[in-house]
Order: C-alpha cells, then sequence, then structure tokens
C-alpha cells in the first residue's frame, strides 16, 4: 500500500495534524501494521517537498507547536491517478514453498512433509482470521475476506502439488 497515497486521501477530507493522520491510518489500515510516528512525518515532509501537501497552519500543544497539513490541488490528482491505476494482479510465479518443494524432492527429503506443514499453518491462520472476522467490523471482515481467498487458493495449489508429487519427483530426480 502506497502510504503517501493513503495519507492524501486522509487528508482529502480536511487538513489534519501529523498525530490525527496517524490514529486515522491506524484506525483504517493499521491493524496488524500501525505506522510508526516516525514514517507519517517522513512521508508528509516528502509529500510536503513535492508539492502534494502544504502547511496549513500551526497550532501550539502540550509540547512542539503542531504543524496542520492539507492536500493541494495537485495531491488532488496525484491522489485520483492513483485510485484509478489498477494494481498490479500478485503472479506467485517464483515461491518460496515450491522451491522448497523441488529441493526436497531433489534431496531425497519427504517433499509430502512440507507439504502438510504449510498445510497445518495455512489452516492455523485460516481459524485465526475467520475468528477475527467475527467479531471485527465490516472494515476488518473485508480485509480477513481478502486473506482467506489467497489463502484457500493457497491450499488448493497444495492440494494438486501433492496429488503430482510422483510426477515432479520423476522429473527433478530422472
Amino acid at each position: 500500500m502506497s502510504i503517501g497515497n493513503t495519507l492524501l486521501g486522509l487528508l482529502e477530507t480536511g487538513p489534519r495534524h501529523g498525530y490525527d493522520l496517524k490514529r486515522a491510518y491506524d484506525e483504517r489500515f493499521g491493524q496488524d501494521r500501525p505506522l510508526h510516528y516516525g514514517q507519517v512525518y517522513s512521508t508528509l515532509s516528502r509529500l510536503l517537498r513535492n508539492g502534494l501537501v502544504q502547511e496549513s497552519g500551526v497550532e501550539p500543544g502540550g509540547g512542539p507547536e503542531r504543524k496542520r497539513y492539507a492536500i493541494t490541488d495537485a495531491g488532488v490528482t496525484n491522489l485520483e491517478e492513483w485510485l484509478a491505476t489498477p494494481e498490479d494482479p500478485a503472479l506467485y510465479l517464483q515461491n518460496t514453498l515450491y522451491t522448497k518443494v523441488v529441493l526436497a524432492l531433489m534431496s531425497g527429503r519427504s517433499a509430502a512433509d512440507v507439504l502438510d506443514q504449510q498445510r497445518s499453518a495455512h489452516l492455523r491462520a485460516m481459524r485465526e482470521l475467520t475468528k477475527r472476522k467475527s467479531s471485527g467490523d465490516l472494515a476488518d471482515q473485508l480485509i480477513c475476506d481478502h486473506a482467506l481467498f489467497h489463502l484457500e487458493a493457497d491450499l488448493r495449489w497444495l492440494e494438486l502439488t501433492a496429488a503430482r508429487l510422483d510426477e515432479l519427483q520423476r522429473q527433478v530426480r530422472p
């Protein structure tokens, strides 16, 4: 996810302090990986330098003065272009798990064990996501669904690969 563009989207609703941006980001998008304050301010500095945000006032606070940031017209244009650009589909053509399966076969180790261990890890993650989804709000449910669908696709691949291990073994260890 582009943190800069996400901050621009949050600023589109109105000027905010860096602290407010971090809190809004963490509430909406940072459940598993909240932003660090340093990341917020370094991103704001870059957006300011690139003319995508501007300072819109300074207020005294309990500590240092608090700068408010506002999105510029160039920032709105940048955000619109980012929103209109589709994300590249994640193609997993060079997958670590596939590499482990092939190396296990090449070395005479059990590739079935590699697949079983991975299957167990996927099922654990799916149980955790399903539990989280059942108690989450709509945004959390959608994020969990996205992850669950990817894990389900991985499980289908694990089953397909397990069914083809003998054939794959003949190809990697003739």
